[in-house]
């Protein structure tokens, strides 16, 4: 994917992690979205740096943009 996040099927059933690690990225935006901060991740997830977590919020908005939202009447 890039320098920081990788999707392998043998890892985490293909969901995107941080590359080397097993922390995947949804449950880097879901402590974000409960209210983390960078400094707290980074503090629970030592084998991260703020450099990494900027690049998975950056890969997830750019995995949003491409998307195509579709609405149910």
């Amino acid at each position: 994917m890039n320098e920081y996040i990788e999707v392998n099927h043998l890892i985490c059933g293909g969901k995107p992690v941080i590359r080397g690690t097993r922390i995947m990225v949804k449950n880097i935006l879901g402590m974000i979205a409960g209210g983390y901060t960078i400094e707290k991740i980074v503090d629970a997830y030592q084998e991260v740096d703020v450099e990494t977590i900027r690049e998975v919020l950056k890969y997830a908005a750019e995995v949003i943009d491409e998307e195509q939202v579709v609405t149910h009447a």
